[in-house]
């Protein structure tokens, strides 16, 4: 097998890989909606860099930061770990243009896939954490240049005798992991948060474990609908997001968040007492059942 036919297949492999790892995280099976964006975002980078003749860290980095802040002016507000799933997207979008007819497409792989994970993190975090737009300016420039740093780590696996091909296998695999230990170290501040929402009465005690936890989540829940669970789930995450998010603002986007919050818990109310509904009508037709018979 020929390395450009083994980089198309590691980079539809963790595109796989990808998608299967943000439904874990999101519990959204829409992909076409959320990697839209990011998708042509990457492949123009590509182009740009095939046209520019060239797959230097620099470059690659430089261009699929650009390409991160594309996405995250142009998408919904999100987490850092959100940010670093469209990132990888667009950088394994772009490693497509690359791999026709270089002589080092595995390598080309593993520097778009790295730099635009990078990217896509730490635009994302600049967008959430940081609310000063010198700051963020500041910040943006900063990953631009961790995002070259990243483009160059394949070439110093290459030195340590570990092919190119072998290297990008590694990276298509290691990223989809870091995802998954980054939304487990984040479930106990996500729980905290709707630990306070149920203090408040916007949702049930019970509910927040299982909300909160990503292998309970990914369950029933103890609801009567899995789909309506994972809705409900969702708009729970986005409240605890939001949260987090009305923290680090100004007063006046503060308040924007706020409302956002309060119509939030108005739906998660809601589906809240739908749920409670449509589990006693259940339990009321069993035990109807069971005596007439």
């Amino acid at each position: 097998m020929t390395d450009p036919v083994t980089a198309l297949l590691i980079i539809l492999c963790f595109l796989i890989a990808l998608a299967t790892v943000r439904f874990f995280k999101t519990l959204d099976t829409d992909l076409v909606e959320s990697w839209q964006t990011p998708l042509v975002a990457g492949v123009v980078s590509g182009v740009v860099l095939r046209l520019m003749n060239t797959a230097h860290p620099i470059a690659v980095g430089v261009t699929l930061t650009a390409a991160a802040l594309y996405v995250r002016l142009t998408g919904d507000e999100s987490e850092p770990v959100d940010g670093m799933i469209l990132g990888a997207c667009s950088g394994a979008a772009a490693a497509v243009p690359l791999i026709i007819r270089s002589e080092v497409p595995c390598a080309a792989v593993s520097e778009c896939i790295l730099a635009g994970a990078l990217a896509g993190y730490g635009i994302t975090f600049a967008a959430l954490h940081v609310a000063n737009r010198m700051r963020q300016y500041l910040v943006d420039v900063v990953t631009a240049a961790l995002a070259v740093g990243a483009a160059y780590i394949p070439f110093g696996v290459a030195t340590a005798g570990v092919t190119d091909c072998t290297a990008a296998m590694g990276v298509a695999v290691l990223v989809p992991l870091i995802i998954i230990v980054v939304v487990f170290q984040q479930w106990p501040d996500v729980r905290a948060e709707l630990s306070h929402e149920a203090s408040l009465g916007f949702m049930a005690d019970a509910d927040v474990r299982r909300t909160a936890h990503p292998l309970l989540r990914l369950g029933t829940g103890g609801w009567s609908d899995t789909q309506a669970h994972r809705e409900f789930v969702r708009l729970a995450n986005k409240i605890a997001l939001r949260k987090r998010q009305q923290r680090d603002r100004t007063e006046e986007i503060a308040r924007l968040y706020q409302l956002e919050i309060i119509k939030l818990r108005m739906q998660i109310e809601t589906m809240t007492r739908f749920n409670r509904e449509a589990t006693k009508a259940a339990q009321l037709a069993s035990d109807t059942m069971a005596h007439s018979k």
